[in-house]
């Protein structure tokens, strides 16, 4: 999950990988690295739906994706897509997160994003940000469990400017926030007291302000405005918003300050406190910190509480991978993707735990679940690559080499995505639904700069 050396990530986790961003190369490189967990975004999709519906915008139309950072940032970019810093993530509280969310959403519904990209001089420059703020782009290079891929860097200025927005566009995004969550019946105050928490930033020198005041201007008039709103309009102050968003945002900070602060997640969850959210951050704090024993017996706590949870049975699978014993992984990931048969993530690190077996008699059923995982995340160049390992044991070579075009194009490797959807349209039956993708796959890419350069 995190750009550790050793215990990193969920099962479930994975990071984009992508292009090296063209903004001004000789300048200094900054490192983006997308986090993947299927719980959180399953929380933060909860948190965002219906202010996307309010919106008028079509909820699985908007990507929402983590960034690995510890600053206070959350923004939208390259199209329909919001992202929210860990560091945001954990140290908002759930009233704030919706508010931010719904600010952002007024970014996306206004459509401030395309004037933005107006302003961006660079035709070369401005199709390389949105490659790399493509959800298209792969997932991991490595191992299901632990994705350490680093998207491309930009100069930090230049991504400063492209993605902050004007104060006329951030005073509307406010308006547009404030009037979402009204028709939803929940309360503005959490949007105003994190304009209220960042009000003392504009007077610090820039290289001292947090993210988010960077990239989105702040003014006194703005927060008067949102001020105004709370105290003379809204219908819905002192609302609680719905119940299971507090149960969700506990657990969502638990989970997080367990993978990324570890050493601060058992200082500040007592080994006294008996509550799901203590015990999930301990669990996983104690996994990252080596202590396999106490971390399973505290997962299986938590199991038998839940068993129906399907992120505590991946948390069982990925300790057990982890520790070297795939094949005792094998029955908490079945277990996951069982309870959340949707996940391409899970199935994932169920097809890569069979893998990694070594037996060929459970090489059908990774199969299936990597072909299943190819259909929910079908841009996964850890997915394909995988299935090209699974393809190769059972010597099914058309299929290997439909596979490795799909994780070479994933990759950007053009000329290797060519090279085998040649292979693959010669070998595999004409008219098959793989015969078709191989030849969108070759069409595609003899079209790129690329491949022309090498015909």
């Amino acid at each position: 999950m995190f750009a550790v050396p050793k215990r990193i990530a969920s099962a479930a986790v994975a990071l984009f990988m992508s292009a090296t961003l063209a903004v001004q190369p000789a300048m200094a490189q900054r490192s983006i690295s997308f986090i993947r967990d299927t719980e959180i975004e399953h929380i933060l999709r909860t948190y965002s739906t219906p202010i996307l519906q309010v919106a008028g915008l079509v909820p699985e139309s908007v990507t929402i994706a983590m960034v690995n950072d510890d600053s206070l940032n959350a923004f939208v970019a390259g199209g329909q897509n919001m992202f929210f810093h860990t560091g945001f993530l954990m140290d908002t509280t759930l009233e704030e997160l919706i508010g931010v969310a719904a600010h952002e959403t007024g970014h996306i519904a206004g459509g401030h994003l395309a004037r933005a990209g107006d302003a961006m001089s660079n035709a070369a420059t401005i199709a390389s940000i949105f490659t790399l703020l493509g959800m298209a782009a792969a997932i991991g290079a490595g191992r299901t469990d632990v994705g350490i891929g680093v998207m491309g860097g930009g100069q930090e200025a230049a991504l400063r400017t492209f993605f902050a927005f004007t104060r006329g566009q951030e005073g509307a995004a406010d308006e547009a926030a404030m009037q979402y969550l009204e028709k939803l019946g929940w309360s503005s105050e959490g949007l105003l007291k994190m304009m209220q928490r960042l009000a003392g930033q504009e007077l610090l020198p820039e290289s001292r302000q947090v993210e988010y005041v960077r990239t989105h201007p702040l003014t006194r008039n703005r927060i008067e405005a949102i001020r105004n709103f709370v105290e003379t309009k809204s219908q819905n102050n002192g609302k609680r918003l719905p119940e299971e968003f507090y149960t969700k945002h506990e657990r969502m900070v638990a989970k997080l300050m367990g993978f990324m602060r570890p050493e601060l997640a058992l200082r500040h969850y007592a080994a006294t406190d008996t509550s799901i959210p203590a015990r999930y951050a301990r669990a996983i704090a104690l996994y990252q910190r080596g202590n396999v024993r106490e971390a399973l017996v505290m997962t299986d706590g938590l199991i038998a509480q839940e068993k129906d949870n399907a992120y505590f049975h991946e948390l069982k699978g990925q300790i057990l991978f982890e520790d070297g014993r795939a094949a005792d992984a094998v029955i908490p990931y079945r277990e996951s993707v069982r309870l959340d048969p949707e996940s391409g993530l899970l199935r994932n690190a169920l097809g890569h735990a069979l893998l990694e077996v070594g037996n060929d008699r459970v090489l059908n059923e990774a199969i299936t679940h990597l072909l299943a995982a190819a259909r929910l995340e079908h841009n996964s160049a850890l997915t394909w690559r995988l299935l090209s390992s699974a393809y190769s044991r059972a010597d099914m070579q058309p299929q290997l080499a439909y596979a490795r075009a799909e994780e070479a194009l994933s990759r950007g490797d053009i000329r290797a995505a060519k090279y085998h959807a040649d292979r693959a349209e010669r070998m595999l039956p004409a008219g098959s639904p793989e015969w078709i993708r191989a030849q969108d796959i070759r069409v595609m890419v003899e079209s790129h700069p690329v491949s022309r350069e090498y015909n």
